[in-house]
């Protein structure tokens, strides 16, 4: 009996990362029997443990779902954001491309974050975010909608969208020191010629001295990522000394890894710990940083996925969630995703003529994921900068992106200011002559 129990609690996982939602429904109904039957006819020790999985699992389910799209007859549709065609972003012609997204490693501990198995909400929304869809299973009801005139016209399975697979992908909840690094240096090894590694980091923040000291030290005294809640056994030293948290991820650790193509976003309350990162070994080296700090009423939905990260994953999603948009008819929806479309199409414009930018930027632009990354994170920023309650709290990158281009940038706020008037939410913005 408990053998078929854990094939459902398994089978709802799959079910979940194909976004078969109705039959995650099901298979959790069906779930939810089998334990009331197993409890009544064996009164097990375990009881408890599979009470706590189905509230999981429920959970996890109800805290993904943050905007109901419902369609002509008010049913609503579930929505895929892994990469496909009605959402690759576009690329000028002229632009680098020989640096492909590889290996991903996607490291997951905020304690208090929403998880089902050893899965929490914000790393099931990355390993969406960095997943094609495939392409049989393209939803006839999304059209594309999108203005932009340059939009890359849809190539056949052995063209654009099939050049390669999906990156290869680690997935490592509260990894000790240990196992993390056994994990870094494995996607290194297998880094072929051309290939780029991402590290993605949700976890967090573990505070150091550096402040205190005034240290230059930026590697290591400022603190990290907290990646493991493990406890080492206290090692006996004759003299006083201070020790550092084994288990924590501090910037200096990633450094031997930015001898290849290094690619890092990192959604954290420490997160500004790694914006002094520097690049050593002259390989295209980015990094994406959440705000270390976001509004009160944010901060009490933090157990529900950490907003830097939802913009990553689905932007209108996050714009909406700002925004107390809680339903929209898919007709608009699919107006409010051309509308960030063209913004895209700008951004890809700007990306390519801006004197500015740092050259990593652009080598990074020519993978398909790590492109939409680059877009959303510049959405994000402009979005976040023009809403009136995230005044301070704002993603930064290093490289920083040149202000002028990117984040003053008057065409891209229009954009943003399109959106919400079409969601009906332009109040809740600034105007752009406000801004500091």
């Amino acid at each position: 009996m408990v053998k078929k129990l854990r094939y459902y609690a398994r089978f709802i996982v799959v079910c979940l990362l194909l976004k078969k939602m109705k039959m995650v429904r099901e298979l959790v109904r069906e779930l939810t029997r089998q334990i009331e039957d197993y409890t009544a006819t064996y009164e097990p020790d375990d009881q408890l443990e599979w009470s706590l999985v189905l509230e999981e699992i429920k959970g996890f389910i109800e805290a993904d779902n943050v905007v109901k799209v419902l369609d002509v007859e008010l049913n609503a549709i579930v929505l895929s954001h892994r990469l496909g065609p009605l959402n690759m972003a576009p690329i000028e012609k002229g632009m680098p491309s020989f640096l492909s997204l590889q290996e991903i490693l996607i490291i997951g501990n905020c304690s208090e974050q929403i998880k089902f198995s050893e899965l929490t909400l914000d790393m099931y929304r990355m390993l969406q975010t960095f997943e094609r869809e495939p392409q049989e299973e393209v939803s006839p009801l999304m059209t594309d909608t999108s203005p932009a005139p340059s939009r890359p016209p849809l190539e056949p399975a052995e063209g654009r969208l099939g050049k390669r697979d999906n990156p290869h992908k680690y997935l490592l909840y509260k990894p000790s020191f240990s196992q993390l690094f056994v994990f870094l240096a494995s996607g290194f090894k297998e880094l072929p010629p051309g290939g780029a590694m991402c590290v993605y980091l949700s976890a967090d923040g573990a505070a150091g001295p550096g402040a205190s000291l005034r240290s230059t030290d930026t590697a290591y005294d400022y603190g990290g990522l907290c990646c493991s809640t493990k406890k080492e056994p206290e090692h006996i030293n004759k003299k006083p000394v201070t020790v550092k948290d084994m288990h924590c991820l501090h910037p200096g650790d990633l450094y031997p890894y930015s001898r290849k193509p290094l690619f890092l976003i990192v959604d954290s309350d420490n997160s500004s710990t790694f914006q002094h990162m520097p690049n050593l070994f002259g390989f295209p080296l980015v990094v994406l940083m959440s705000s270390v700090q976001v509004p009160l009423n944010f901060q009490e939905q933090r157990h529900r996925g950490n907003l830097f990260t939802l913009f990553l994953y689905s932007p209108l999603t996050a714009f909406c969630y700002i925004c107390d948009v809680v339903e929209s008819h898919l007709e608009r929806w699919q107006q409010a995703e051309a509308l960030i479309q063209k913004m895209f199409v700008d951004i890809s414009q700007l990306i390519a003529r801006s004197k500015n930018i740092d050259s990593s930027y652009r080598q990074f632009y020519g993978d398909d994921f790590l492109r939409l990354i680059i877009l959303r994170f510049i959405f994000c920023s402009n979005v976040l900068r023009l809403h009136k309650n995230f005044k301070g709290c704002h993603p930064a990158s290093q490289p920083p992106l040149p202000r002028n281009d990117f984040l003053d940038n008057s065409t891209l706020h229009k954009h943003v200011y399109d959106l919400a008037t079409l969601l009906n939410v332009r109040a809740r913005f600034h105007d752009a002559s406000m801004l500091d």
